[in-house]
């Protein structure tokens, strides 16, 4: 697929012309052989999600037969002393138990590339290498790239890439894929100027912009159930919804990351992707097939119509916050101001909260909240559908228990689904009590649930776009929240912005929704 950029009237015009919806599909558990080449080899990434995430792949009989994966960094070290270190790395964060002769295995794949990304004299060296590996290990001059290094590195490492023909021309036979790591862009200017410039050297559909939400079982359960169950589809609209949710929770702090945290915040760093594709998701409508264009195609629209807000709604409907100093688990912890390499009078929110609206035929009047922060009171992603209460003429008056019917999709932690609807209470009286049918993917399935890189990392080596975002989506994200960050940046933040640490956010939060009668559903 081939996308065009106006920048003066910073539209988007994608070219569908060359997607073929049945080769994506056939494509489906036939993986090409190739080489995966990650730059930033050195990082905690590498080590933490995507060696183990390889790993799994090739215990599980996922990866191509004939597959080799290259480590790319400045450090000094050979070899043997790399395989070493990811073997460590497999052992304490793989999901399943690392075996030796498994290891051994996959060491055999693994390699390490000493060279500065930053030089040019690093490309040529590196190809002369890869096709050395090509001999070896059959893998056909097939390359993915994934960038685990800075934003401010992608746009000169492709370059260099293409010019150096390690990336391809789309009309080859052998691929060449990239995966980005986000953010993706500081606001809606940077993202355009962002991929206006990898469009100079990659085709669209050689870049998979990898948001880890999306590799997560129940995100990509979240079509399924849409889509396969007719007693859930009919009523997933403003007939019958009351409100829908969606929090992403974290205990922890920005975990000695200032200087990112800083440049970024929480609007970026977790609304602009997590939250938006989730809410997409939830949201959006059948898709005429299940390509990856297609379906993306329906999220976009979910993104496109987002009612916009003017300044006076921005101040009504989107509230942030900071952490203070308080507790977690009873442990005392330090106010974000106090993190190293934050500023002693920083305005970054650590906590943001929105009330959306989506302007369609499907959403039209169902208020939407979303919420995301750090250092709450726990670890926990959910999406909470909640439908409207039945007539107030059997039981509402009588019984104050009667409560809402709500679907909810855990994300994380313990992934899977519950329903809540009423029962009565067993006896002579009609004592109606909410109860909750609950269904855990590790407990129904008796096997852990795979990571989310490793279907990301999968589905990248099939070519399949589906759970990546594309350039329309991400612009539309931005285009919504610039106008958000561009406000908050305007006002200093206020005393009741801030909240202590181990509570769910600044005061207001709960304002959003009871102005409106309504509550945050605990997690």
């Amino acid at each position: 697929m081939d996308t065009f950029y106006n920048m003066q009237s910073d539209q988007v015009v994608v070219n569908r012309l060359s997607i073929n919806p049945l080769k994506e599909t056939d494509q489906r558990d036939t993986p090409s052989p190739c080489i995966l080449v990650i730059f930033g080899a050195s990082g905690d990434l590498t080590g933490r999600k995507l060696i183990p995430a390889i790993y799994n792949l090739m215990k599980d009989g996922q990866l191509p037969p004939h597959f080799a994966c290259v480590g790319v960094a400045r450090r000094e070290k050979n070899r043997e002393a790399f395989c070493t270190e990811m073997q460590e790395h497999i052992q304490k964060f793989s999901r399943t138990k690392a075996t030796t002769a498994d290891l051994e295995a996959f060491t055999e794949k693994l390699y390490y590339y000493k060279g500065d990304f930053q030089e040019d004299t690093l490309y040529p060296e590196l190809d002369k290498f890869l096709q050395e590996l090509d001999k070896k290990h059959g893998t056909k001059g097939n390359r993915l790239f994934y960038l685990s290094t800075p934003p401010s590195s992608f746009t000169p490492i492709i370059e260099k890439l293409k010019k150096y023909r390690l990336v391809y021309d789309i009309s080859e036979t052998r691929f060449s894929r990239v995966i980005i790591e986000k953010p993706f862009g500081h606001d809606n200017k940077s993202a355009l100027l962002l991929q206006n410039e990898l469009s100079k050297n990659l085709s669209e559909n050689q870049i998979y912009r990898i948001d880890h939400y999306l590799g997560k079982e129940t995100v990509q359960n979240l079509l399924v159930f849409r889509f396969s169950n007719s007693l859930f589809e009919g009523v997933w609209n403003n007939r019958y919804v009351d409100n829908l949710q969606i929090s992403v929770a974290e205990s922890i702090g920005i975990e000695g990351r200032g200087n990112f945290f800083e440049g970024q915040g929480l609007l970026r760093d977790i609304v602009q992707n997590h939250l938006m594709q989730l809410l997409s998701l939830v949201a959006m409508e059948p898709p005429t097939n299940l390509s990856a264009e297609a379906i993306r195609d329906e999220k976009v629209k979910v993104l496109q119509s987002l009612q916009r807000f003017n300044e006076e709604q921005i101040e009504n409907f989107a509230v942030r916050g900071q952490y203070k100093e308080g507790f977690i688990d009873g442990e005392p912890v330090i106010a974000y101001r106090s993190e190293p390499h934050v500023k002693k009078d920083s305005q970054i929110e650590t906590f943001a909260a929105i009330r959306l609206q989506i302007e369609n035929w499907r959403w039209a009047g169902v208020p939407i909240y979303i919420r995301a922060g750090k250092r709450l009171p726990k670890r926990s992603t959910e999406i909470v559908v909640t439908f409207k209460r039945t007539p107030n003429i059997l039981f509402h008056k009588h019984d104050k228990n009667n409560a809402p019917n709500q679907v909810i999709f855990r994300i994380q932690p313990n992934e899977g689904i519950s329903m809540k609807f009423n029962s009565k209470v067993p006896g002579s009286t009609n004592l109606i009590q909410p109860v909750n049918m609950d269904f855990q993917y590790a407990n129904y399935f008796g096997k852990a649930v795979p990571e989310a890189y490793e279907r990301l990392i999968y589905d990248a080596i099939l070519g399949d776009g589906t759970l990546f975002a594309r350039v329309d989506e991400s612009l539309s994200s931005w285009e919504f929240l610039t106008p958000i960050l561009q406000s908050w940046a305007s006002r200093p933040l206020e005393e009741e912005d801030f909240y202590p640490s181990g509570t769910w956010g600044p005061t207001s939060v709960d304002y959003l929704l009871r102005r409106e009668h309504k509550n945050w559903k605990p997690l």
